[in-house]
């Protein structure tokens, strides 16, 4: 005799109702996890922001406040300095010192970044090669890049001194006359610049040789396949495959230089009769080099190479995003 399989019954209201809170509980549990991890991301996110609320954020608006009001050292103790919009931007671009400033600083930047980019990019060829030292070659390349910058500029100072420094020493060996470079008007911008290619070179072999290692090998095989020369492989494969990185590198070079000050100011102090005076020196001595310090133009001119440097980045990333849409 064949017992009839029964079926469950199915679930009543009553069972519903009793298994909802066994899905709600678990609702429940998965509530508070989600939230605790909230809390996790934030608790790591905090201190990235205080740090850059404290030492970026602040200090901005602290160099924003003082252009916009005239400051003087009693004010400035007491913070009752009255409020003066853009006066102080308006003194600072009459003034006389601001058109050979803004040029040196012209000059001084692009012709560090040439310099800097052209001689970086040939090493970081050269050293790609992989030969034997290369890697202690690349190591004492970064020497300049280690070294601090008040020690850098203490070397040059001594070695471009027009009566016992090393340069005019070798070049009286060859029958030239000395050069008074950091004390002439004609030779300190150039001395100071000379230094600071000096002193940059490093950060461009750098980065640019991890660009260069990022390049498929097999890139280069097919060009050699195809008769390609070395000047021609360079050109066609090296260099437009290094253009990203090119970009970056170039723009933090951009920044660095435009706010390069210590450089100048241990080599000459932006002289003689301001022929190395760049804006950031100007900003300087505007708001600390002198007994009665002028706060508000120096943050002004401060504000100015801000500027400068956020139009820059700002080119870099819209020029970004077209490539990456191309």
């Amino acid at each position: 005799m064949k017992h009839a399989t029964r079926m469950p019954a199915p679930p009543t209201g009553e069972n519903r109702r009793e298994g909802a809170p066994a899905r709600e509980t678990g609702g429940a549990r998965r509530a508070p996890v989600r939230r605790s991890g909230r809390w996790a991301a934030w608790a790591f996110l905090a201190p990235v922001v205080v740090y850059l609320l404290a030492f970026y954020v602040y200090p901005l608006y602290r160099n924003v406040d003082l252009s916009l009001r005239d400051y003087t050292v009693r004010s400035f103790v007491r913070g009752d300095a009255p409020f003066t919009g853009l006066a102080n931007y308006a003194k600072v671009v009459r003034d006389a010192t601001f058109g050979p400033a803004l040029w040196h600083t012209v000059v001084f930047t692009v012709v560090s970044l040439a310099f800097q980019f052209t001689i970086g990019l040939a090493l970081a060829v050269f050293f790609a090669r992989n030969f034997r030292l290369s890697a202690t070659l690349r190591a004492l390349f970064l020497v300049p890049w280690l070294l601090p910058l008040i020690v850098s500029s203490s070397t040059w100072s001594w070695m471009l001194n027009s009566e016992s420094g090393v340069v005019n020493a070798v070049l009286s060996a060859v029958g030239i006359g000395p050069v008074n470079w950091l004390t002439s008007p004609d030779w300190s911008l150039w001395s100071v610049t000379i230094a600071n290619i000096w002193i940059g070179i490093p950060f461009n072999l750098v980065v640019l040789y991890s660009g260069l290692q990022a390049i498929p090998s097999a890139v280069y095989e097919a060009a050699a396949l195809d008769g390609a020369t070395g000047w021609q492989r360079f050109w066609r494969v090296t260099f437009p495959l290094l253009r990203p990185v090119s970009a970056i590198t170039l723009l933090l070079g951009l920044v660095y230089t435009l706010k390069v000050f210590d450089i100048i100011w241990i080599m000459t102090k932006g002289g003689p009769s301001d022929a190395s005076t760049t804006l950031a020196t100007w900003s300087y001595r505007l708001g600390f080099g002198n007994l009665l310090p002028s706060f508000g133009p120096g943050a002004a001119v401060g504000n100015l190479l801000i500027v400068i440097a956020l139009v820059f980045g700002l080119v870099y990333i819209r020029t970004q995003r077209r490539q990456g849409a191309a």
